[in-house]
């Protein structure tokens, strides 16, 4: 009995420690809803209080009626873009992810130790050169700087396509090689329908940082009818002095739902994604 509850202690005090932990990220956005279900007075109101004493949706319903955020638009124009740059991330990525795993070419390692290094670039470095080269063809003002990169690869994105890549037995493409499945044919058959976890987590994560980026809208688009949900919680914030912080949270919240219920909806093929993305090579 007392072996049984010295090995139970310290799963005990390993699953409070978790919880713990958890609770300080979930615990901001259970404040954001709960901020956002109260009038005005009670969100002022010192010392503040955690449960709203009155709850009421006033300040979802002034964010639909509000000419300052135009949720459904700035949704609309997210998910363009982000449909997007997706689809290009998935197919420029899994290419190259593909080449630098199983096709032998030489300059290979240095070619891909590049493509690494490139994600030691913060996004200021490269904005201005950037940003005259899309000035350069005319597309500032336009969505396509926020999607067409993507189309090009992603570093990060490439580097855990790969791993994934050479995790797949050579077995099965040699055997479609025998069958006379071509290097294309082998790569669309055998190694895309196996990844699909993998190219599960880069989706989730590209789908994140684009649903999240506020730097790029910001520096690209010019009207206020393009705007994506990120740069429209900054303009609904920065736009007077006085910020209604229950709509702001209330919009907040909008934004953040769609993002959970994608996480949740895909929770067991991104854990599986993840466990399974190995670090081979």
């Amino acid at each position: 009995m007392n072996r049984r509850n010295a090995q139970l202690f310290p799963r005990l005090a390993t699953y409070v420690a978790l919880i713990g932990v958890s609770m300080l990220f979930v615990l901001p956005l259970v404040w954001m809803a709960m901020v956002s279900l109260k009038p005005n007075t009670e969100v002022i109101a010192y010392p503040p209080k955690f449960l709203p004493q009155e709850p009421q949706t006033d300040a979802y319903e002034a964010i639909f009626r509000s000419e300052h955020f135009d949720f459904l638009l700035y949704t609309r124009n997210t998910l363009i873009i982000a449909g997007l740059s997706l689809v290009g991330m998935l197919v420029s990525s899994s290419i190259a992810a593909y080449g630098f795993a199983r096709v032998p070419f030489r300059g290979r390692t240095v070619m891909f130790g590049v493509c690494l290094a490139t994600m030691m670039i913060p996004f200021p470095v490269t904005m201005i050169p950037t940003y005259m080269i899309f000035r350069h063809l005319g597309w500032i003002g336009t969505y396509l700087p926020l999607w067409v990169p993507a189309w090009f690869g992603s570093a990060f994105n490439i580097f855990l396509l790969r791993q994934f890549f050479m995790t797949i037995p050579r077995e099965l493409e040699e055997s479609a090689r025998i069958d006379g499945c071509t290097t294309w044919g082998v790569f669309w058959r055998i190694v895309l329908p196996l990844s699909k976890p993998a190219l599960a987590v880069v989706a989730l994560f590209h789908f994140l940082t684009v649903w999240n980026d506020l730097l790029g809208p910001l520096v690209y688009l010019t009207h206020q009818g393009q705007f994506t949900l990120a740069l429209g919680l900054q303009f609904l914030q920065s736009r007077s002095g006085n910020t209604e912080w229950n709509q702001l949270l209330a919009a907040a919240t909008l934004t953040v739902i769609p993002v959970l219920l994608l996480f949740f909806l895909a929770q067991r093929t991104f854990i599986r994604g993840i466990a399974t993305t190995g670090l081979k090579g």
